[in-house]
């Protein structure tokens, strides 16, 4: 499911069964020497999240992306935003980054982190490729929150 009217009548009639959220959180660099590599770390992030959308359909809502700047604090932002995850209806909540600053902040929920991918001039068969080796990196932390 996706952050998306279509999807939220979905959800609301069968909430029972989607106990789960991945929440994107993208690093938003506007300083010229890294912009391209902050757009090609989105990219693969959200193309990533949508990959394990269709895979879990039924099972994980996507939130829309969180983006932040390189000059925020991330102790104040991620407790806010893990506050507001706190009080939503999901059992599991997963926030899914590029960026390994988010590997030492606490937050309640799991945040998983992958190295960021370029995936942008890739073909697609080679796309899917990546993701779905991605995806088996990030399955067991999925299974064992699922299985508690």
């Amino acid at each position: 499911m996706n952050w998306n009217a279509a999807d939220m009548n979905t959800y609301l009639q069968q909430k029972e069964y989607i106990d789960t959220a991945i929440v994107p959180l993208i690093k938003m660099e506007t300083a010229e020497g890294r912009m391209k590599a902050s757009a090609s770390s989105a990219d693969f992030l959200m193309n990533l999240s949508s990959f394990i959308e269709q895979q879990f359909k039924g099972r994980v809502m996507v939130t829309p992306p969180f983006s932040y700047s390189p000059s925020m604090d991330l102790s104040v932002f991620s407790s806010g935003l893990a506050s507001d995850m706190a009080d939503s209806p999901f059992r599991h909540i997963f926030y899914l980054t590029t960026d390994a600053a988010w590997t030492s902040i606490t937050v309640k929920g799991t945040v998983l982190w992958l190295p960021p991918i370029p995936i942008e001039n890739m073909d697609e068969r080679l796309k899917h490729s990546i993701l779905e080796d991605q995806l088996k990196q990030l399955l067991p932390s999925l299974t064992e929150a699922w299985a508690k």
